[in-house]
């Protein structure tokens, strides 16, 4: 006989998920600071039988991603990534909905990319579900220190890539020095040697340099 019995539609799945996950406590410790936190796992335990019982599945997907090299002040390279991830969670009657939420993570292996999908999943849930985090903070609370972001400074090969456009402009200047142009350009970029100009800076400059150079050969 064939099963007549209605099958839930994702909103109602969802709410019914909802009814059945209750609060997630800091339940985990940072080992490195001490500070409590919520656990990928915790959320899971929280999740899966709710999602088991009303027969909803979620499907992730990569919309982009970021990948940077950082240094940590003992010289150990850390592997630092940001995704931006949508999770699809889907009813037993075919219907779904969406949430794209962003996950960071550092690992000194190969594990960022595994770290930062996690998080993703863990505010997706958090968010969809409602789940009841017990002393969530809000973000309108406290208004943390201003951070500096961190210096990345010009390759070897943009500083030479620089350094020709300086030389070729001065060349076509009668009445300019390469130092004089130097000068300027310290003036308005705000550094006093090429160990101060990061690698977004000196793309600028060499734009700058470049259009000097393409309009003193259009007068000329």
């Amino acid at each position: 006989m064939a099963d007549t019995a209605k099958k839930m539609n994702i909103y109602e799945a969802i709410s019914r998920c909802m009814e059945d996950i209750g609060a997630v406590g800091k339940n985990d410790r940072n080992k490195q600071q001490g500070f409590m936190y919520r656990g990928i796992d915790a959320v899971m335990n929280a999740i899966n039988p709710a999602l088991t019982k009303n027969h909803v599945f979620v499907v992730p997907e990569v919309l982009e991603q970021q990948r940077q090299e950082r240094t940590t002040q003992k010289g150990a390279v850390l592997i630092y990534s940001i995704c931006k991830v949508r999770f699809t969670f889907y009813a037993e009657d075919g219907s779904s909905v969406s949430a794209v939420t962003i996950g960071e993570g550092m690992d000194s292996g190969d594990k960022a990319t595994n770290k930062a999908m996690s998080i993703a999943f863990k505010y997706a849930c958090f968010q969809v579900f409602c789940i009841p985090t017990e002393e969530m903070q809000d973000p309108d609370a406290e208004t943390p220190e201003p951070v500096t972001p961190a210096f990345v400074p010009a390759t070897a090969e943009q500083l030479h890539k620089l350094n020709e456009f300086v030389s070729a402009y001065a060349e076509m200047c009668e009445n300019a020095k390469e130092t004089d142009i130097w000068n300027k350009l310290k003036e308005m970029y705000h550094f006093n040697n090429t160990g101060e100009v990061s690698n977004e800076l000196v793309t600028k400059i060499i734009h700058q340099v470049e259009t000097w150079y393409k309009k003193k050969k259009e007068a000329n």
